[in-house]
C-alpha cells in the first residue's frame, strides 16, 4: 500500500488481487471491499530498492547507465544502445529478454523524453515506441500530469486532455498558475525539461571520506542523510534544485558502485535523503558493498535554476509568519472565520465542496466525489458561489428564460441551457425546482427556478 493526500492506495497486487478486480491507484477501501480476504501489506521502499537491485544489475550489463525514479521504474538512455543492438525494437526485445526471469511482465516504453517514455510505459501495452511524441501525449487525459489541484483546476475550466492544455497560450497558463503551470504547459507539448537561462557552477558535488570504514547500517542511514543535507545546503547558495543524483560509493575493499537516481519534481532534503539511504542499505544488504563504507559522494547530474515552487506553507521563511497570522485572525473573528476547502460529491456547485476549520481535521465525507451524481451540472462549475442564493428577476416564455433584469435594466437572454430538475426533498417540505446556465451580455449565471422565483446560485468566470 502507498499513499496520496494521506489517503491509503493499491501500490501492487498479485494475480489473484487483479482477477478481484483490484487495480492499482485504488483505495484501501475499495479494495478491501472486492476482496474481503485479501492480505494488506505496508510498503517498505528500502525493502524494494533491496529486491530491486539484481534487475538495475542485469540492465546495467546492457546499457552502462540507468536512472532510477523509484523501485520498479527506471529511465535508461539508449541513443548509443540502438545503434549497437540494431533498433529500438531489437534493443527492447533484448532488455525484456534478460528481465524475463528476475521480472517477468514487464511494460517498456520509449519516446525522445521521460514524460512520454513513462506514459508509453504504462499504456498497457507490453512495449510501446512513440514516433510522433506530440501527437501521443495530445491524447492523454489530464490526469497523465499527477498533479491532483492543478488537474483538478484544468477540468473545471474545461481542459481534460494534454493536447488541450498544449493548445493553449503559454504566457495565459504562466501567468495563472506559476511555475507548476508552466511545466505542465512543457511537458504536455512535449518539452521535459526547462531552459536554463545562467550558467549554473560545474561542480556542485559532495564528497565525504571515512578513515575507519562505516561497519553498522545506523552509522551509514546517518551519513546519508547528513551528506543529502550537505548538497541541498550548497544547492540553496546557487538558487539550483535537482531533478536527478548520482549516489558514488566506495567499499573497503576499493570497489565502487553508482546509480543515478531521479524525480518527477526537484528533490528536496527528506526525499534525496531517503533515496541515498535506500541505495546505501540495497548495496550493503546484496553484497555490493563489503568490508564498510570508506567514501561516499553525490553529484547532482540535472539542474533546474527555476526549481520547484513551494507553497506557502512549504516556505520555511514565512510558513511561521503565516500560521501566526491565521491564528490571529481565527482569535479575533471566531474559530468559523479560517476555513479550508476540499471537493467532495453532489449534484450543486455548493454541495461539492467540504469545510473543515483551520487546524482541524476533515470530516469523514459523506458524498463521493467518484459517484454518478445524476442529474449533476455538467462542467465548468461556477467560478463563484454566493454563500446565499440571490434573487433574479426573470422574464419567461413558457420555460425559456428570454429576459432578466440587472440592477435598473433588461438584458436579453444570448444562450442558455437546463433544465436539471430537481424534486426536491419533500420529506422536508422542500419545493421541485430547476437549475439553468444562463448567458447574457454581463455574464454567465447558473440560476435556480423554484415557487414562480429565480436565484443566482453561481457566476461564471
Amino acid at each position: 500500500m502507498g499513499t496520496r493526500d494521506g489517503r491509503p492506495l493499491v501500490a501492487a497486487a498479485n494475480d489473484r488481487a487483479i482477477e478481484a478486480g483490484i487495480e492499482v491507484g485504488m483505495t484501501r477501501r475499495s479494495a478491501e471491499a472486492l476482496c474481503p480476504s485479501a492480505l494488506v501489506l505496508a510498503r517498505d521502499p528500502a525493502t524494494e530498492a533491496t529486491r530491486f537491485e539484481p534487475i538495475l544489475d542485469a540492465i546495467e550489463d546492457l546499457i552502462p547507465r540507468v536512472e532510477v525514479v523509484e523501485p520498479g521504474w527506471v529511465f535508461v538512455p539508449i541513443d548509443g544502445a540502438v545503434r549497437y543492438y540494431g533498433g529500438e525494437r531489437a534493443l527492447v526485445r533484448r532488455i525484456a529478454a534478460t528481465l524475463e526471469p528476475l521480472a517477468p511482465g514487464g511494460h517498456f516504453g520509449v519516446a525522445n523524453g521521460p514524460f512520454a517514455a513513462y506514459w508509453a510505459a504504462r499504456s498497457g501495452h507490453p512495449t510501446l515506441i512513440v514516433k510522433d511524441e506530440k501527437a501521443f501525449l495530445s491524447g492523454l487525459d489530464i490526469s497523465a500530469l499527477e498533479v491532483d489541484e492543478l488537474v483538478a483546476t484544468f477540468r473545471w475550466l474545461g481542459v481534460t486532455t494534454l493536447g488541450e492544455l498544449a493548445a493553449l497560450p503559454r504566457h495565459a497558463v504562466a501567468s495563472r498558475f506559476g511555475p507548476r503551470g508552466l511545466e505542465a504547459h512543457r511537458l504536455a507539448g512535449g518539452e521535459d525539461r526547462t531552459v536554463l537561462p545562467r550558467r549554473i557552477p560545474d561542480d556542485l558535488t559532495v564528497e565525504a571520506s571515512f578513515e575507519e570504514p562505516l561497519m553498522l547500517v545506523e552509522q551509514v542511514g546517518f551519513m546519508a542523510r547528513r551528506l543529502a543535507g550537505n548538497l541541498m545546503v550548497l544547492l540553496d547558495r546557487h538558487r539550483v534544485a535537482p531533478y536527478q543524483v548520482e549516489v558514488e560509493a566506495e567499499a573497503a575493499d576499493g570497489a565502487i558502485r553508482s546509480r543515478v537516481w531521479r524525480s518527477a519534481e526537484p528533490f528536496d532534503t527528506r526525499a534525496l535523503a531517503e533515496r541515498v539511504w535506500w541505495q546505501l542499505r540495497a548495496w550493503i544488504e546484496t553484497g555490493g558493498i563489503t568490508d564498510g563504507l570508506t567514501r561516499l559522494k553525490l553529484s547532482p547530474t540535472a539542474l533546474s535554476d527555476d526549481g520547484y515552487q513551494p507553497d506557502l506553507f512549504e516556505q520555511r521563511e514565512v510558513r511561521i509568519e503565516a500560521e501566526r497570522a491565521l491564528e490571529r485572525t481565527r482569535t479575533i473573528l471566531g474559530p468559523d472565520s479560517v476555513l479550508r476547502a476540499r471537493p467532495q460529491g453532489g449534484r450543486d456547485p455548493a454541495e461539492r465542496v467540504q469545510w473543515a476549520r483551520w487546524g482541524e481535521d476533515f470530516a469523514e465525507p459523506t458524498r463521493s466525489p467518484a459517484s454518478p451524481w445524476p442529474g449533476k451540472v455538467p462542467a465548468p462549475s461556477p467560478s463563484l458561489v454566493p454563500s446565499r442564493p440571490r434573487r433574479l428577476e426573470v422574464e419567461w416564455d413558457a420555460e425559456v428564460p428570454t429576459r432578466v433584469r440587472l440592477s435598473t435594466r433588461w438584458e436579453p437572454v444570448l444562450a442558455w441551457a437546463g433544465p436539471w430538475r430537481r424534486l426536491g426533498e419533500w420529506w422536508a417540505e422542500e419545493e421541485p425546482s430547476a437549475l439553468y446556465q444562463i448567458v447574457t451580455s454581463a455574464g454567465a449565471m447558473l440560476c435556480r427556478a423554484t415557487g414562480g422565483r429565480t436565484f443566482v446560485v453561481g457566476v461564471y468566470d
